[in-house]
């Protein structure tokens, strides 16, 4: 069974109230795994035809952080890492996934990747957030 995200107004990543936005959907099953498809435009372009490696790299930041707030951690990025593998299209679905590999008091760890439609891991990466309760006050997340 999964469910649903919720929008988060103007995230560059995940929100719907920003123009400029890339607006992706986000799921999290019964397992803690968050997954998402979506296209990119030429509004995340970088190379001719593909994304933009900062387009890549926010979106698996949202995936790997997002993860942790569907388990109940608020949580700010610290550290994260990203492996470009193969560049990513325009115009053709692509799916992202993350889950948490450790949680403790502090620190939590999650890893992430986009695939192509293919199945073949174009980018991946890690994650080091921390829980940050008191900046994230007033978000609907809570």
């Amino acid at each position: 069974m999964k469910r649903q995200l919720p929008y988060h107004g103007w995230c560059f990543v995940c929100g719907t109230d920003n123009p400029h936005g890339i607006g992706i959907t986000m799921f999290v099953d019964d397992d803690g795994i968050l997954t998402s498809e979506f296209t990119l435009s030429e509004r995340h372009q970088g190379p001719p035809g593909h994304a933009h490696g900062g387009a890549s790299a926010a979106i698996l930041d949202e995936v790997m952080g997002l993860v942790a707030w569907a388990a109940g951690h608020q949580v700010l990025a610290a550290n994260i890492n990203i492996n470009y593998r193969k560049p990513l299209p325009l115009h053709q679905p692509l799916r992202a996934s993350a889950r948490l590999t450790e949680a403790g008091e502090r620190k939590i760890i999650s890893t992430g990747k986009i695939m192509l439609a293919d199945s073949t891991v174009a980018v991946e990466g890690s994650g080091v957030y921390v829980i940050a309760k008191n900046f994230f006050e007033t978000s609907p997340l809570r």
